[in-house]
């Protein structure tokens, strides 16, 4: 999937009645996730994206960094769950995050406690994602958005993600976090997160 481009996500997000923050105080972050077409897992292939309108001129700010938001091969071939392994559900999700360790390490985006997100679960291990509209859980904890490797950009998601949205290269992910404690700063420690498809697009 090419680079999206933030005119187009707002379009999509604005169809779905979605809501975009732009606050004049800037940093008022749109964190947006776009969710390739190909099912195949195993790849850093959707894209993790970040807008919000720049304080002093009133412009987007647009960021856009390779990500995965389905779990990677090994979690969907060993099931920790009965259920299956978590695959996030499309939508918008109202300060649903916040800032804090992500598996008591280091500083992340995750699952508010008790914040119910919606997902699918993948239990027949074929290394394919499945996304059955029919049967939506929501039992998922530390669902996440957080890195892969801390050292360098990583190219097969493995481990990485049991579900959670993973930033494929370290750098990106320190540029997210730079940009989310200065929201922080300014309006409290909630995220909303908004996932979409590349068809929505």
């Amino acid at each position: 999937m090419d680079r999206p481009d933030r005119a187009t996500i707002h379009a999509a997000m604005e169809t779905k009645g979605h809501v975009i923050f732009e606050n004049a105080k800037g940093f008022d972050l749109n964190i947006v996730g776009i969710r390739s077409s190909v099912t195949k897992a195993n790849r850093f292939d959707d894209w993790l994206t970040v807008s919000y309108k720049d304080a002093a001129h009133g412009d987007w700010a647009y960021f856009a960094f390779a990500c995965t938001t389905d779990p990677g091969l090994s979690h969907l071939q060993n099931l920790s769950h009965q259920d299956g392994t978590a695959v996030l559900k499309e939508g918008q999700y109202r300060s649903s995050h916040m800032i804090r360790k992500h598996q008591g390490k280091y500083d992340a985006i995750c699952q508010k406690n008790g914040y119910k997100l919606k997902t699918y679960r993948d239990r027949n291990q074929d290394g394919t994602i499945d996304r059955d509209p029919s049967k939506i859980f929501t039992n998922a904890t530390g669902i996440n958005i957080h890195r892969a490797s801390a050292t360098r950009r990583s190219t097969q998601v493995d481990r990485w993600s049991a579900g959670c949205q993973v930033l494929a290269d370290p750098t990106d992910f320190d540029v997210l976090m730079t940009l989310a404690r200065r929201a922080k700063e300014i309006y409290g420690n909630g995220f909303t997160y908004t996932l979409l498809n590349e068809a929505d697009l």
